[in-house]
């Protein structure tokens, strides 16, 4: 079937009802084009089943003479290659079948008339490709090199990027659909990037329980994001809701699609920054048809490589922060997480003077001791790198195992033990392999018999446990204390590392730079594979720890998006502008650093609240989407949790979705239990570290679990003068911006840090109609 082609001066007719045909005969398009799929698809798995028992059959020739065993070797090959082929177009016909389920309820979003040399057409952009009997495309994919006109294009002439090179177009119209179950519910045209009224569309709905794909709504600024192919380290500040993470994510799907015959989603890497989000984000890929990428926490990262001790996580420190971080606790923490104390870690590891080696034992008895491995490492050249001394020192000892094995292949015990092998047993220590006399079989059965004990020996050797990393990490604490401006102090530090580490405990400024000293040392912990990672709050990440995932992952390329100002964890120790100390970091990458401003998740009143807490003015605008003033809520002590239940109940009234948000995870925890206490109707439900997802209904959360995520409504609670000081702006400023359409604080008293302008975008009330301004004691 063959689209109607109604045409208006050489362009596809600009009257809606002209569109809906046009919708309407691209989903009967796609109606016949599912059924003739599902009929193929049947039709080809019947054809692989029949190849693969064929092929079952051809196995079955007789070979013990040469001529048929070539014969049915070929014949062996062709069915392989047979299956390959229909097993390859079942693959086909299914991934076209999914592209075809995701545009039936909505074939496309924007639509963009061209005019170039070959003359005017109507192209329509969708989430994916789609064509018609003669070949001709009814819907482009989004990220198809021409649909970056519909981006980033303003009408009048424009180029795009081709395979063979910049192509030359006059866009003369740019419009945008809202289509749900096959009909036009809005339709705009904009004559720049995607108009405000298709994102007022779409912002003034209520939130979801998952992220959604944004590719109707993309911003210029975001799409440069999103198609960049170039940089070694992209770097995206982004004030809070201003898409980043969509974008981010969209930019995922273009790079799997612009590098498809060369990257796949297992060669992606996501830091998020929990569990929680991690399952927020989970529908994007596939609702763009491409598979989720490998997905982590910052906290399983380092546990895993730091097997068997318990490193602090971000939550569990920044709770204990909450009772204040000492000026000596600052700095060193602040020197533990800069790029110049990595450096210093690699420039120790270059030159080790002497390594913490620990004896290899099997059976309570020692194999190898650590005076012979230290003794090996000093006989190596005085000019080799400590790396390759420690390399040279597990070849020595590797050699000297397999020696072990072949004299110890002699011994009584191994008579005994082959002695009472079976079969099978033989057939599984020889491997199938073929010998050339008895004598010959029954010493290789010797000496697996003989590997198999020394095991335990060959698995230390081979992953490095034979030194020990955190005694090694003392040695250069020790050292680096001359490099430090108050000693004493420092050595008190390394004092204390050494008691957590007995109790099997490591604080998170230790654990990157250990890490890295392992690696530099033993040369290993890298992974070559992963091709692209992606840091989500990368405000939350210091160098040093930017740096360590980074000699990680060396093949990779690195995108980091964040909000300096949601810098929760950061803010009662760090100093100076995060972006820049963290492009600084990375001075041989081709770099590029983004921003984006413009505040979509909340009203045009929260937004301007929330942007008034910040200490300097960041630029930040706010969407065009007006809603009601953000309020402060005062009552006395003994009232606060009732008026809570009263607030939280009209809240939940008017949306789906209504979040309390704490300070802490203490406070959170608690004040689930109180409600579900005082109002059991309102089924409050706590949000921890160990979340894995967010629904719908009243949620309590401390802030840091929050980022990243958006509520039809918030309440901050305790906002008054014990609660909030002058200096948690930032934190204030995180918790606002998670509220789409309403924003209540709820305190005893104003705090300072509302005072002044502030003040002028806040309702301040008592809770009675008239507003008034009190401040009410207890």
């Amino acid at each position: 079937m063959t689209v109607i082609d109604h045409t208006e001066a050489g362009f596809l007719p600009i009257s809606r009802a002209a569109e809906q045909l046009r919708v309407d005969a691209v989903r009967n398009r796609i109606a016949t084009r599912l059924h003739d799929v599902a009929t193929e698809i049947e039709r080809a798995h019947k054809e692989t089943t029949r190849i693969e028992r064929s092929y079952g059959e051809s196995t079955k020739v007789n070979i013990t003479e040469i001529d048929d065993a070539m014969e049915t070797n070929a014949a062996v090959q062709q069915q392989k290659q047979m299956v390959a082929r229909s097993v390859e177009n079942e693959q086909i016909l299914g991934r076209e079948q999914k592209v075809l389920r995701r545009l039936q309820p909505s074939p496309y979003f924007g639509r963009i008339d061209v005019v170039d040399p070959d003359g005017k057409e109507s192209l329509y952009i969708g989430t994916g490709s789609m064509q018609d009997e003669d070949g001709e495309f009814l819907v482009y994919d989004w990220r198809a090199p021409i649909a970056g006109v519909y981006y980033n294009g303003v009408l009048g002439p424009v180029t795009y990027d081709t395979p063979g090179g910049k192509r030359r177009v006059e866009l003369a119209r740019k419009r945008q659909f809202r289509i749900q179950k096959g009909k036009i519910t809005n339709l705009f045209d904009a004559s720049e990037t995607i108009g405000d009224a298709m994102l007022q569309d779409v912002l003034g709905q209520e939130s979801g329980e998952q992220m959604q794909n944004i590719v109707a709504t993309i911003q210029r600024e975001q799409n440069s994001i999103i198609r960049d192919t170039t940089s070694q380290l992209l770097i995206v500040q982004g004030a809070a809701g201003s898409g980043k993470t969509a974008a981010i994510l969209q930019r995922v799907a273009y790079l799997l699609y612009h590098d498809r015959h060369s990257l796949t989603s297992d060669q992606l890497l996501m830091f998020s920054p929990n569990r929680m989000f991690a399952g927020y984000i989970s529908e994007v890929l596939p609702s763009l048809g491409e598979k989720n990428m490998i997905q982590t926490t910052l906290s399983e990262f380092l546990e895993l490589r730091h097997a068997g001790i318990a490193v602090q996580s971000l939550f569990e420190r920044y709770e204990i922060d909450q009772d204040g971080v000492p000026a000596a606790t600052a700095a060193m923490r602040a020197h533990k997480e800069s790029a110049a104390y990595m450096n210093a870690v690699r420039e120790y590891a270059l030159h080790a003077p002497h390594l913490h080696f620990i004896d290899i034992e099997l059976d309570g008895r020692v194999f190898f001791s650590k005076e012979t491995m230290a003794k090996i490492y000093h006989e190596q050249p005085q000019a080799m790198s400590a790396a390759d001394k420690f390399a040279a020192v597990r070849k020595t000892l590797m050699r000297r195992l397999n020696l072990r094995i072949k004299m110890e292949a002699s011994s009584d015990w191994v008579d005994d033990a082959m002695a009472g092998l079976t079969e099978s047993q033989v057939r599984r220590y020889t491997k199938g392999e073929q010998f050339a006399t008895g004598e010959d079989e029954v010493t290789a059965v010797a000496r697996a018999v003989v590997a198999e004990k020394f095991a335990p020996v060959y698995t230390a050797l081979y992953d490095d446990y034979f030194i020990d990393i955190y005694a090694q990490y003392r040695a250069f604490l020790d050292q680096h204390e001359q490099d430090v401006t108050t000693p004493d102090v420092w050595a008190e530090m390394a004092r204390a590392y050494s008691r957590d580490v007995e109790r099997h405990k490591l604080l998170l400024a230790d654990a990157a730079p250990i890490l890295y000293l392992r690696d530099l040392l033993t040369g290993s912990g890298e992974n070559h594979a992963v091709k692209a990672v992606f840091i989500d709050e990368m405000q939350d990440y210091s160098p040093a720890l930017l740096m360590y995932v980074h000699h990680a992952f060396p093949n990779a390329n690195m995108t980091l998006l964040g909000d300096r100002e949601q810098d929760v964890f950061g803010s009662s120790y760090k100093h100076g502008d995060a972006t820049a100390a963290i492009a600084a970091a990375f001075p041989r990458l081709r770099s590029r650093v983004l921003e984006l401003n413009r505040a979509y998740r909340s009203s045009r009143q929260i937004t301007d609240f929330a942007t008034a807490l910040l200490p300097k003015n960041p630029g930040i605008q706010a969407f065009s989407r007006d809603g009601v003033m953000p309020r402060l809520e005062l009552a006395p002590r003994s009232q606060l949790n009732q008026r809570l239940v009263q607030r939280a109940a009209e809240l939940r009234a008017r949306h789906p979705r209504v979040a309390i948000i704490t300070r802490s995870a203490k406070e959170a925890a608690g004040l689930t239990l109180q409600l579900n206490e005082q109002a059991p109707e309102l089924k409050a439900q706590l949000l921890d570290a160990n979340a894995t997802g967010v629904g719908t209904g009243l949620m309590v959360l401390p802030v840091y679990l929050a980022k990243g995520l958006e509520f039809d409504a918030c309440i901050a609670w305790q906002v008054d003068q014990e609660h909030y000081g002058p200096k948690d702006g930032l934190i204030l400023y995180t918790v606002a911006t998670r509220a789409q359409h309403e924003l209540l604080l709820l305190g005893t008293d104003t705090p300072d840090l509302l005072q002044g302008p502030i003040h002028a975008g806040l309702l301040v009330t008592n809770g009675t109609p008239d507003a008034a301004k009190l401040a009410p004691s207890d």
